[in-house]
């Protein structure tokens, strides 16, 4: 009987210690679970935010004013930019090709649509000079050619890209 008057309370404190010790301790795993995810969130929203800008800027190098800056040199001809316009353009592509991991389907559509209407813009103008012509005849036409169109592939896709950082971060 005294063993039973003794072991009785002990195994009620020993539960109740074991309980609230379990409850304490699932508390404090669902928390660092937590702190563990915000951490994660917050360094994908940033690294989605990084490929958000690098299309961006992807999208604003390849407009033809933009790339002629960089791309003319003097004595250079029709062909030989062509050429340079054609291996730019695949070099800032190839650049941030993994950027489209952390966009929507629809955004890297565009971004892919933006640069394959830009090189067949490149290879519709340079097909309508002569290939020893000074560069300046090509860039010229291509300048004028891409901003005769209103809503170009890149303007599209800069415009979704816009639209969709908006619906996501802000």
């Amino acid at each position: 009987m005294n063993v039973l008057l003794v072991t009785i309370p002990a195994v009620v404190v020993f539960l109740t210690a074991y309980l609230l010790l379990d409850r304490l301790l699932k508390n404090e795993d669902r928390r660092r679970a937590s702190e563990l995810q915000k951490q994660d969130r917050a360094a994908v929203v940033s690294v989605r935010l990084r490929a958000y800008e690098r299309l961006a800027l992807f999208l604003e190098r390849t407009q033809p004013a933009a790339l002629m800056v960089e791309a003319v040199q003097p004595g250079m001809t029709c062909l030989q930019l062509q050429a340079r316009l054609l291996e730019t353009i695949r070099h800032e592509y190839a650049h941030n090709v993994s950027q489209q991991v952390y966009v929507s389907d629809e955004l890297w559509e565009a971004v892919v649509s933006a640069k394959e209407s830009l090189m067949g813009l490149v290879n519709t103008c340079a097909a309508s000079c002569d290939p020893k012509a000074g560069a300046q005849v090509l860039a010229e036409r291509i300048v004028q050619t891409y901003s005769s169109v209103s809503d170009t592939p890149s303007e599209v896709a800069l415009s979704l890209l816009k639209k969709e950082v908006s619906k996501n971060f802000w």
